[in-house]
């Protein structure tokens, strides 16, 4: 599992650039969970721009976020994320919540085929 504090350090990951410029960018992480209020970038604009980049389009994208206000969840959609999961306010809730997104998008959904299968 990776880490990362806001949304210039989720960027700089994924993409291989920054501090991350040496990273292997062909190892990705197989899910994505994504908060909206993040501190220097906001998860919207990290969404935006992991959908622009071929190399992350695919990525599947979970927004875990306290947000409940309709157009995060409309726009978040509109930007490509998978799934929108309003987070529980209580720890042991918040625990089992990623727990079972984990096992739902690391066990059992189908994740696109790599570009040599096709």
């Amino acid at each position: 599992m990776v880490v990362a504090h806001d949304g210039v350090e989720a960027l700089d990951y994924l993409l291989g650039t920054g501090v991350y410029a040496s990273r292997d960018i062909s190892v990705m992480p197989q899910v994505i969970l994504l908060d909206l209020k993040l501190p220097k970038i906001d998860g919207l604009e990290v969404l935006k721009r992991l959908r622009a980049d071929e190399r992350t389009k695919l990525l599947p994208v979970v927004v875990l976020t306290t947000s409940k206000e309709q157009k995060d969840i409309v726009e978040s959609y509109s930007l490509g994320a998978n799934s929108y999961v309003r987070k529980p306010v209580d720890f042991i809730e918040f625990s089992e919540a990623v727990r079972q997104l984990g096992l739902y998008w690391l066990l059992l959904n189908e994740a696109p085929p790599e570009k040599g299968e096709i």
